[in-house]
């Protein structure tokens, strides 16, 4: 109903529509399909690869023949557990259930590996190599799936979300330094690179960094200019989706030739370390790549502010300046944070492909696992690069949900 204000109220109905989002009374067919893979992945597809060295290809390995009877046993059950949650038809409590079971599920999963690995490595020796199978992979998805799936039906708080996420990381983080993981193949090519990899993973981060500083203020100059000059915003924008368009590796190659002439021109730059290849080319392309998300992210939040607020601030005395800066950015900042997350996120994965300039990068080490055919070599830069993204993606998230809060209040 609605006040004599013109507010809207909520009525006791419509207070209990969180309970309904929940699912109650009602199966989740989501959950079935993600159980239904998970079973079928562990029946027909081998959990581990076992070879006998680096070089050679691996073999599949069951999941019942890769580790012991009692911890098979275990993940059956936990994956029973899934389904029977699957088909429950209580809500909240379904949810919770499934969520607990989920993220044991997905540990236990972790540790079969670990444990195939180390028996492996006892009859073999040292020399043999144990990988991470489809089935593996499948059931960790599918757990981590359906824990996401719970997480977001039980609550929107992303604080809450947080903190499960903190707890299942640090529970695989101490399983990882108990040296219970140690003889997976993944595990020795993090060993063997361990310097290497603070080294690349710290470049990734100043690719990324320096690429935000330039496409930040350039993308926010650009969103202000488009929404305060209509003729302007069709060609602008025309231009930057041009740019989007345009595939990483070629912007790459394209700024190889000017940047050689520049640096050859001006020593000076080559001192600075700015040449063809390397990290220059790297962030100047993407800052090119994060120039769209940021400028669209700057004009829709700037448009978004209502004509009536806007002849309020103006019946109040404000100038132009006023209302940008204390009312139309303060209004706009769910959508300006939104736009950095998915700018921050794009740039992440992007600056994968800096390593083919000599960049470096968390790149490096996928393009020297496709030089060299080692797998888990390309795992290590791949995953490292989805975990900094997810990371990046979930905080500013929290961020986003923390300023649209404020901004409700």
């Amino acid at each position: 109903m609605t006040s004599e204000s013109g507010l809207s109220v909520i009525s006791p109905p419509q207070a209990a529509a969180p309970q309904l989002r929940s699912g109650a009374g009602r199966s989740n067919p989501l959950l079935v399909l993600i159980v239904g893979g998970i079973a079928a992945a562990a029946m027909s597809l081998g959990f581990v690869s076992v070879a006998p060295n680096r070089i050679l290809s691996g073999k599949p390995v069951a999941l019942w023949s890769a580790v012991d009877p009692g911890v098979t046993a275990l993940l059956v059950a936990l994956i029973v557990g899934l389904g029977v949650s699957a088909v429950l038809r209580f809500g909240v409590w379904r949810d919770r259930f499934t969520a607990i079971i989920a993220a044991m599920t997905l540990l236990t999963t972790i540790t079969a590996a670990g444990q195939a690995a180390s028996l492996v490595a006892q009859a073999s020796g040292p020399i043999a190599r144990t990988s991470l199978g489809p089935a593996f992979w499948i059931i960790a998805a599918g757990s981590g799936f359906a824990l996401a799936d719970a997480m977001a039906r039980l609550t929107r708080n992303m604080f809450v979300q947080m903190v499960v996420v903190a707890i299942v990381g640090g529970a695989i983080a101490l399983l990882a330094a108990s040296g219970a993981l140690s003889d997976l193949s993944l595990a020795r090519e993090f060993a063997n690179r361990r310097e290497a990899y603070g080294s690349e993973l710290l470049r990734h981060l100043v690719l990324v960094g320096g690429a935000l500083a330039g496409a930040l203020p350039i993308g926010s100059l650009l969103g202000y200019v488009a929404f305060r000059r209509p003729k302007w915003r069709k060609a602008l924008f025309a231009i930057l989706n041009l740019i989007q368009t345009v595939p990483s590796i070629a912007i790459f190659g394209l700024l190889i030739g000017p940047l050689s002439a520049l640096s050859a021109w001006l020593p000076l730059l080559r001192t600075l370390g700015i040449g063809g290849i390397g990290a220059a080319p790297a962030i100047i392309a993407l800052t090119l790549y994060g120039l769209l998300p940021v400028a669209r992210g700057v004009f829709t939040g700037l448009a978004s502010t209502p004509p009536s607020v806007l002849d309020a601030a103006r019946g109040m005395g404000f100038d132009e300046r006023q209302i940008l800066w204390r009312v139309s950015i303060p209004l706009a900042l769910p959508i300006l944070v939104t736009s950095l997350r998915l700018v921050v996120v794009q740039l992440t994965g992007l600056a994968v492909v800096a390593a083919l300039i000599g960049a470096g990068g968390l790149g490096a080490f996928i393009f020297q696992g496709l030089g060299q055919t080692a797998t888990d070599l390309i795992l290590l830069g791949a995953l490292s690069a989805i975990a900094l993204a997810l990371a990046a993606d979930l905080l500013l998230r929290s961020l986003a949900a923390a300023v649209t809060t404020g901004a409700s209040a």
